[in-house]
């Protein structure tokens, strides 16, 4: 027998957590591990749970959808996270998708396109439902990927002058995945020295305030 696709569900509305959730028990090849109604408390869980996909509201109370997409995949990288959302906006999109998401689905989507969307992450593929894909395409214009809420944290701290280890001890993470964040803002900028971060950070405004 083939094993299951383990799939966490975790959106604020029980009404629609409890729908997605009937959808996916009903294909053989899909277990529903939990339904969780906030960004927190899968932050919390989902490492017990040990799901595959996690199917991820995107606007929740308290911490939201990205913030816990950058969480999650800090403590476990080759977590899959979907993002479920009502927003079509292509910011939406392509925000959700440079905070590490594999997929974004529209919750206006037809049923069984949420089993192509687990399954083709499963895949190792990116997912984008037609809708969320037609919106996407004019906004690939300079094809500079934006960098996440907790990289651009890190830029700051990294442009004052701190040591991998004082942005770990102060961020209260470890100096891996500091080093990991480093790597993706230096790919995503195309600048390899420290200097050139510091520049970069001067003159986008990321020092403002900041007394450097």
């Amino acid at each position: 027998m083939t094993e299951r696709t383990r799939v966490l569900i975790v959106d604020d509305h029980p009404m629609v957590a409890e729908g997605i959730e009937a959808i996916l028990e009903s294909y053989d090849d899909i277990a529903v591990v939990g339904v969780l109604g906030t960004g927190q408390e899968a932050v919390d869980r989902f490492e017990a749970m040990d799901p595959d996909v996690i199917l991820l509201d995107l606007n929740m109370p308290g911490l939201g959808g990205l913030s816990a997409t950058e969480l999650m995949l800090e403590r476990r990288p080759e977590t899959r996270i979907l993002i479920l959302s009502m927003h079509d906006r292509p910011e939406y999109i392509s925000t959700g998708l440079s905070h590490g998401a594999k997929g974004y689905i529209l919750k206006d989507v037809p049923t069984d396109e949420i089993k192509t969307a687990i399954d083709a992450v499963m895949a190792g593929e990116q997912y984008l439902c037609t809708g969320a894909e037609g919106r996407l395409k004019p906004r690939i214009a300079d094809g500079r990927e934006p960098l996440t809420t907790r990289e651009q944290t890190i830029l700051l701290q990294l442009a004052q002058g701190k040591s991998n280890k004082e942005v770990a001890l102060a961020l209260d993470i470890s100096v891996r995945t500091v080093e990991t964040h480093r790597k993706n803002i230096r790919r995503k900028l195309g600048i390899s020295s420290t200097a050139g971060l510091t520049r970069y950070a001067m003159e986008h405004g990321v020092l403002q305030g900041t007394g450097v």
